[in-house]
């Protein structure tokens, strides 16, 4: 499977919620819903953690891309993610790298092949 990094520089191959989506395992899915809850406060359900990754246009989305700041600004611009962006490193992916640390290397990496 080739890796699919999203605009924030997570890796979507290596998410729970794409790789339980694609093996069709609800199961993960419902786990991954309780995790959510119990970790952050997010109150979502197995349908809500389904996701294709947040970079194609049609497929599952989590329920959290409806609302998040970095992907909307990068569908806008029409980068194929943030490492593209001339605005890299803006203020909303420095305060998300705060919480995702293993996002900024994998972004950095990519904006240094440019």
């Amino acid at each position: 499977m080739d890796k699919m990094v999203a605009y924030c520089g997570l890796v979507c191959t290596d998410c729970e919620g794409y790789l339980a989506t694609q093996r069709g395992d609800l199961a993960a899915l419902a786990a991954l819903a309780s995790k959510a809850k119990a970790d952050f406060g997010v109150d979502t359900t197995a349908e809500g953690c389904r996701c294709d990754g947040c970079l194609p246009a049609k497929g599952h989305k989590i329920s959290y891309c409806a609302q998040c700041e970095i992907r909307a600004c990068a569908v806008t611009r029409g980068v194929a993610n943030c490492a593209h962006c001339a605005a890299y490193a803006c203020d909303k992916l420095t305060a998300f790298f705060a919480m995702a640390k293993q996002a900024k290397p994998v972004l950095d990496g990519i904006r240094a092949s440019l």
